[in-house]
């Protein structure tokens, strides 16, 4: 049996399999026109472009797979060497600072202002 929300009496109500599925005596409604262009211009197709405009660069993937999957005990984000440090250690400093911030303007937000 197949339920729909009656809008008279607000509650379920049975009903058949296309009502159910159609609520409240909704159908569907199919254009058989096609939808007009928005753009006068027709597509490429990528088949119809030539290979060589592809790509002409090359594949670094397999590079940086092999010195990623390297076993040097080094973690992933210090791998490509002294530009990770640097980032790694400004991370760090300007997290460490910014708590350091914080710290002092709750303590500074919780102390009384002075009576003058």
């Amino acid at each position: 049996m197949y339920y729909k929300f009656s809008g008279v009496t607000q509650r379920l109500v049975g009903a058949a399999a296309s009502a159910a599925y159609n609520p409240q005596g909704l159908k569907p409604v199919v254009s058989t026109e096609s939808p007009a262009l928005i753009f006068g211009t027709t597509s490429k197709l990528s088949s119809d472009l030539p290979a060589t405009d592809s790509f002409l660069g090359k594949n670094k993937v397999p590079d940086l797979q092999k010195l990623f999957q390297k076993a040097d005990g080094l973690p992933v984000h210090l791998k490509r060497g002294v530009p990770d440090k640097l980032l790694y250690r400004t991370t760090m400093a300007l997290t460490i600072g910014g708590t350091i911030y914080c710290l002092v303007a709750l303590y500074m937000a919780s102390q009384p202002r002075n009576q003058k």
